[in-house]
């Protein structure tokens, strides 16, 4: 086995046998990295609460055949503001989530592992209603599904654009709207999808919650959810809630 070093968010932990559990971690050089932290949950673990989901750590490791083992855990951001606000914290499940899902493991994905570091930082310093659906918008436009906005994706009109369709993978005129199970999409709601998209993140951010945020919260969910042929758990606890 060879030792190596690597900084990751850890995604999600499942208990193994009486001690120990399996970390997976979204790291910025090998993709999604599922590894074993020998003896965490012992009261005396050396990794203390480093090991913890969305945790941003510093790690060694040996690399195994299947798993890897964990062997020292530093914490470089534990995102305070994330944990103490039940909200906050229910957002950030659903981008640990999301992140899960679509990374592979030991495929290389730096840029996705940006965008989480960077969805966790935005997340920590203010609750934002975009947050989570233009992260899910950004990660869909990396896997190479960006909507098609600027024409109807039903039948190519540039009519007016009333609808979206997650099936057909962009926005509708009303002629296609009233004959495609489609999501209501407001003029506003379609140009907040396009500034998202279009570079304009920060500003979109700052948006208070109404309509057109809905809107585009709605869109997100449901076109990542097509994408990953998976119900988004931590997404429909949060709509319980």
């Amino acid at each position: 086995m060879s030792l190596y070093r690597e900084t990751g968010v850890v995604l999600r932990t499942m208990r193994l046998g009486e001690a120990d559990r399996i970390v997976t971690f979204l790291t910025s050089g090998r993709g999604k990295v599922r590894a074993v932290a020998k003896g965490v949950r012992k009261t005396k673990s050396r990794f203390g609460g480093r090991l913890e989901p969305l945790n941003h750590v510093s790690l060694l490791l040996y690399e195994g055949r299947e798993l890897d083992v964990v062997t020292q855990a530093e914490s470089i951001e534990q995102f305070r503001a994330v944990r103490e606000d039940l909200d906050r914290l229910a957002k950030a499940q659903s981008l640990l989530e999301a992140a899960d899902q679509v990374a592979q493991e030991r495929h290389a994905a730096g840029r996705l592992y940006t965008m989480l570091l960077g969805a966790l930082r935005a997340l920590a310093a203010a609750d934002s209603p975009l947050l989570v659906p233009a992260f899910f918008l950004k990660v869909l436009a990396l896997e190479g599904f960006q909507p098609m906005l600027d024409g109807c994706a039903g039948c190519g009109s540039e009519a007016e654009l009333v609808a979206f369709d997650v099936g057909e993978g962009g926005a509708l005129c009303r002629t296609c709207a009233g004959r495609l199970s489609a999501l209501a999409l407001s003029a506003d709601g379609l140009a907040l999808v396009r500034r998202v998209l279009g570079g304009d993140l920060a500003s979109c951010l700052r948006e208070p919650p109404s309509r057109a945020t809905a809107e585009v919260d709605r869109l997100a969910t449901r076109t990542l959810e097509h994408h990953l042929e998976r119900r988004l758990r931590s997404v429909n606890a949060l709509d319980r809630a």
